[in-house]
Order: structure tokens, then sequence, then C-alpha cells
């Protein structure tokens, strides 16, 4: 058999059983070795993938616990292997997100802020959701909100100065006396679990003064911004609310402790740190081996460090000595550029990314809560682009942790609150593609990025980061932002000569007859993506037959389907006035 010509455009990852790289002399193509040490599949051999739990449209109906508990085993079945689940501690107010902290030991269990529970619904169905997920072999990331506290119990008078917003560095006025919200007694809860009253001792600064009722921002005398921080606005230490100081040694103690508490409390392998380029660095790189120390080096430790700059995020990384994993931002906003721009070369989609350098501490993802419309970080991605961008996060070699996000399996409500957004293309589409990466997206791989609006690329199957797969493994994976019906010859492995392949999402008709050197001649529709895989393989079957259930909100009003009316949960007229002013 004679050697395969690849195209100069193409390339190939892979690594040896002995964790070196792997010779691709045999294929006459140079790999593009790894830079970090790869992530290993989990204990089933199978590509980790995790999923965002929620969005933040979420019906604010207290039932979010049990609906995720009851979608756990589909979730499984579906490759997921970790659930980043929402801020479960107490917020200013029962129908709150979460990210307006109140109490982090109230996870639901006391009465306060409005009720016992929370959005999301009490600690007991937490509970009993985190154990579900313990059965189904899937790990609960926590979304832990330790930048700033909301709606405290009483207002203190503290001596302040105010700071010029865009430069937080730059004083605008003479120290004087404010009143700020700092006080808090946990009336529901008192002392359980934690003794520590915070009072505005335990803060840096604010951004309201109730005596006065203007809104600036405002440090404490004596106090001093983190200097460890993003240098956005001068100095990002302070982002809303009441900002916590790191530095307090009540404070610090406090939070170490909690770790260990909440750990005892629900059944979690790790955290999704939120807003940490707010607070203190050297702090968090502290409370990361605190959490090594004692809950256990194996926890999964995300940040939200958003920013698109690279060379900040891999400066951030190496400072906490590669612990932590970051979201890629820039991806993000790359997808949504590319997905609207006109003649948008997509060879283009991975500069200046995180995961390009560092893939082993990204976590890649197309959306989030924040990015949807509406929200601050909006970025939309257009609908024919989505199974483009989840196509390159899932199914790609070397391609950190992807992340697929609550709203493209199961929709959401409106934010206006009138009507519901269907997951796209009916909900199909997408649950293939992570399905894809469990059964098929292993072994070494072949990038075909030689034309600007038809990319492409092939797994060989068989090894994976020197971990051994299922015979059979391998897929080819072809996508276009053009007009026209595409074709490209692509690699597979002469292993799988005389195999007839067939597009698994049924984009493209017809079947591919892989030559006697491995090769294929793929195809892709229009504006799509296709992945191309064996129709005879023995797993077909499982993603051919395959149904997602994304009705996640079925059957949960007297017994009857709910209506996008039904989801809507505006504002109750009891809800205190000030939160409409420092609303998330």
């Amino acid at each position: 058999m004679g050697e395969p010509t690849i195209p100069p455009t193409s390339h190939c990852t892979g690594m040896a059983m002995d964790g070196q790289q792997e010779s691709c002399q045999d294929l006459g193509i140079q790999c593009k070795p790894m830079a970090h040490p790869p992530k290993k599949p989990n204990a089933a051999g199978e590509n980790p993938t995790m999923f965002q739990g929620f969005e933040w449209y979420t019906p604010a109906d207290h039932k979010h616990w049990n609906r995720l508990e009851g979608a756990l085993p589909s979730l499984a079945s579906l490759g997921i292997t970790s659930v980043w689940i929402p801020p479960a501690c107490k917020a200013s107010w029962y129908t709150g997100n979460g990210y307006d902290v109140y109490d982090i030991y109230d996870l639901g269990e006391f009465d306060q802020k409005g009720a016992r529970h929370t959005k999301w619904g009490t600690k007991e169905e937490l509970v009993a959701m985190a154990e579900r997920a313990e059965q189904c072999g899937v790990t609960i990331l926590f979304d832990a909100v330790l930048n700033h506290k909301a709606a405290a119990d009483y207002s203190e008078e503290v001596v302040a100065v105010q700071v010029d917003p865009k430069n937080r560095e730059e004083v605008v006025g003479e120290p004087h006396a404010i009143e700020a919200w700092t006080g808090y007694d946990f009336p529901g809860r008192g002392t359980t679990y934690s003794p520590l009253r915070w009072n505005k001792n335990h803060f840096t600064g604010i951004d309201y003064d109730h005596k006065t009722k203007k809104n600036a921002v405002w440090k404490f005398q004596g106090k001093e911004w983190a200097q460890d921080v993003d240098e956005e606005l001068g100095n990002y230490d302070y982002l809303m609310f009441a900002d916590i100081d790191h530095s307090d040694p009540e404070v610090r103690q406090d939070l170490f402790n909690w770790v260990q508490w909440l750990a005892s409390q629900v059944r979690l392998g790790g955290f999704r740190l939120d807003a940490i380029k707010h607070y203190s660095a050297s702090f968090l790189k502290e409370l990361i081996a605190h959490i090594d120390r004692t809950v256990g080096r194996d926890w999964f430790i995300v940040g939200e460090y958003w920013r698109e700059e690279q060379s900040v995020l891999s400066k951030f990384i190496n400072f906490m000595d590669g612990r932590i994993s970051l979201f890629d931002v820039r991806l993000v906003n790359n997808f949504s550029r590319l997905s609207f721009q006109d003649n948008a070369d997509l060879r283009t989609v991975f500069d200046g990314s995180l995961v390009a350098t560092m893939p082993n501490n990204a976590v890649t993802l197309v959306a989030n809560h924040d990015t949807m419309e509406g929200q601050s970080l909006e970025a939309p991605v257009a609908e024919y682009f989505l199974p483009i961008a989840y196509s390159l996060i899932l199914l790609r070699a070397d391609c950190g942790i992807p992340c697929v996000f609550y709203g493209n399996l199961y929709g959401y409500p409106r934010p206006d609150g009138h009507g519901f957004v269907e997951p796209p293309f009916g909900g199909e589409i997408i649950p293939k593609i992570v399905l894809a990466r469990k059964l098929y997206a292993y072994g070494r791989q072949l990038d075909y990025f030689d034309d600007p609006h038809c990319i492409g690329f092939t797994r060989l199957g068989g090894l994976t980061n020197g971990y051994p797969t299922a015979v059979g493994s391998g897929l080819a994976v072809l996508m276009t932002n053009g007009w026209t019906y595409t074709t490209k010859k692509m690699f597979v492995g002469p292993e799988h000569a005389g195999e007839r392949w067939t597009d698994l999402l049924h984009v493209c008709c017809g079947e591919v007859v892989i030559d006697r050197d491995g090769w294929g001649d793929f195809a892709v529709a229009p504006r799509s993506a296709a992945i191309w895989v064996n129709k005879q393989d023995g797993r077909r079957h499982e993603i051919d037959n395959y149904v997602f259930d994304h009705d996640i909100y079925k059957r949960e009003r007297n017994n009857k389907p709910v209506t996008a009316d039904d989801l809507h949960h505006p504002r109750l007229k009891t809800e205190p006035v000030w939160m409409t002013a420092m609303e998330l």
C-alpha cells in the first residue's frame, strides 16, 4: 500500500501510550506537539463533557433541582460527565439567580429573603439531585460567588471616599460619612454553621449611599482595593454590591470553613468560581490550596475571568500553577463574530483563543447565561452556525473541556416573558453532536483548514491521548459558512477501507465509500456541518435511534404541558424596592 499524500495544510495531533508524541511518518504528516499533559477520559474511557445546567431566564418556580434530577439520566446517556449548577446559596430575594448572594451558608434551608427555598429549590432537593448525579456518574460543579454580598439586613455609618468609576484608583472627593448596607445578622439562620456576623469591617467598598440615595463607587476609609486583580478601570476589585475584603482574617477563615462545610453537605466534584478577576489572585491561590488539602486535589476548578486576551488568561493560569481552568472568552466572541460576518474566514476561528495555546486549562463554550439576549456580555451566535461551533468544541482533539449550554438543549423563556425560545433545530442536532463526542471523537486528528469557507478535520480512532478506545471509532467532520454544496477529500485511515460512511446528522444524503488508501470524498450542505461515520459501526444504532427529551418543563402544572406564559415569573410586588436599583 502506497504512502498517502496529505495536503500540506493538514496536521496531526496525538499521543502514544507512554505519553510521548506519536510518530506520523507513516502518514507523511508532521505532528502538532501537545504543549500540556492531556486530560484523561473518565472511568469509562469516554471524553469529558460539561453541561451548564441553567440559563438566566430559568423560571423562578423553585423546581429546578427537581428538573435537573429528572434530566440527569438522559444527560449522562448523552455523554455529559459534569454539570455546572447555578449559585445555590440564598440570594437577595428568593427569585434571584444567586449572583446577588446574601448568605453562603443557606442553601435553601432557612426562612430568609422571602422564603425558605431559593429560586432553584430547597436544600433537600439540591442534596437529592447531587446524589442522583453521583449515581449517574456525573460530577456536580458548584457556582461559588465569593466576590461580594448583597441585601444586607441593616445599614451602618462608615467613612468613605468616592472614586472615579472609570478609574477606581482616582479619588474624586473628600472622605465623609455615608450610610452603607453592610450589616448581616442572618435572622433566619442565626449562627448555625457559622458564627460570623458580617459588618462594615469585612468589606472594602459599596456603590450606594442610603443617606443621600446616591449611586457611586465608594471605598471605605482604612481599606484598600486588592492590587492583584484585573487592571481594567484602573483597578477592577470593585464590581457590585458590598465588596468583600479578602485580606480580612475573619473573612478568610469563614470562606475556608465554608468550603469544607459545603463539601460535607452536598456531593460535589468541583467549583465554577464567579468573577475571579475582581478579587485577590493571591487569596484565590490560597483558597485552592485549601481545597486541595481538605476536600481533595481531584476537584475540578474553572474560573470566570472574562477577558479576551489570551496573554492575560495564560498569565493568570501560570500564577495558579496550572491548577485552574478558565473559560475561553475569545473563542465565544469569535463564534459570534464569524457567524454574522459576510465572507468570514473560518480558518481564523481559533485565532487568539485560549484553547489554541493552553488546551488543558481551557473550558470551551458557545454560549452561557451571560452571553444571552439582554445580558451584559451578550454575544449571539447565528442559529445556522451552532452545529459548526459545537462540532469544533466537542469533536476535536486537544480541545479542552467543552461546555454545552442549557438553552441550546432545552430552550428558554423569552426575556420579556412572552413566548418561549425553542431549542435550535427542534432539539435534535446539538444532542447528536454531544453524543458523537462520546461515541466517535477519538484518535489522532488531521486538520483541513485549507479553504476560508469550508474547513474540516478527521479523527482516526483507536487511541486518544494514549488511552485505548473502542474498535471502530473515528469520524470525519466538514463544515461551511458558504451557500453552496461543498466536498473535500479527507483521510480517515486504511483500516476503514471499503466502509460506507454516512452523515449522522442526516443533513447530507448518500454514502461515502472509503478507498483502499483510507481516503473519502466528504460533503457538506450549505451553511451547515456534517459528521461522517461508518454506517455499520456497532454503535450507530445508539445515535441513529437516539431521541433527546428536550421538553424539560413538561407536565409540571396539573399534569398538563407547560405553556410559555406559565414560565414567566414577573417580579413580585412584595420584592424589596432596592433590588431594582442594584439588580444584576
